[in-house]
């Protein structure tokens, strides 16, 4: 595979640096068909935030893909989410998330708790290497995004891989209007 190329940002196989993944993440990569695609890029890690890391690395917003966690309740069971929407848009966690997971109100999970359960430090979480009772709902835009700039479990870098690859992760869930 040709490395992929983003605004500045320089990558690398991911599968050369482990030490730029979060554990879970290194993990889920060694046995994920698409790993090959997979591209690790180090970063400021001061600058892992969406806006921050944009503007500091020249990249399109449309590129960028948030992972957010949801979660809700449904006869006392706890029904959890990550959902993955391009940063240019926001999940409809009100409407469209709930009623595919069938809860009465969805929240976003607290970040303590979504750090603890992911084993992914905050503005790192990804959806490669998430537990395996949560959800994976993917907005429909995020398949066409050439290359997906995404968290890698960790601050100081991001992944890139072609968003269509993020389809095949385990579970994952292709959901037309998952975002507005």
């Amino acid at each position: 595979m040709a490395l992929p190329t983003l605004g500045t940002l320089q990558s690398l196989p991911a599968s050369d640096r482990p030490d730029l993944l979060a554990a879970p993440v290194a993990t889920a990569l060694a046995g994920w068909p698409r790993a090959s695609d997979v591209a690790v890029v180090e970063i400021d890690p001061a600058l892992a935030d969406t806006a921050a890391m944009t503007d500091a690395y020249g990249l399109p917003l449309t590129a960028s893909v948030n992972c957010v966690l949801v979660a809700g309740r449904r006869d006392g069971e706890e029904r959890v989410a990550a959902c993955l929407v391009r940063a240019d848009t926001r999940a409809d966690v009100n409407n469209r998330v709930k009623r595919l997971l069938d809860v009465r109100k969805a929240s976003f999970l607290p970040m303590d708790r979504a750090v603890a359960e992911s084993g992914m430090e905050h503005g790192g979480i990804t959806p490669v290497g998430l537990p395996a009772g949560w959800r994976l709902l993917l907005d429909a835009r995020v398949v066409d995004v050439e290359v997906a700039v995404v968290g890698s479990g960790v601050r100081r870098s991001k992944l890139l891989l072609p968003g269509r690859d993020l389809a095949t992760l385990p579970g994952a869930e292709v959901v037309d209007g998952l975002a507005g």
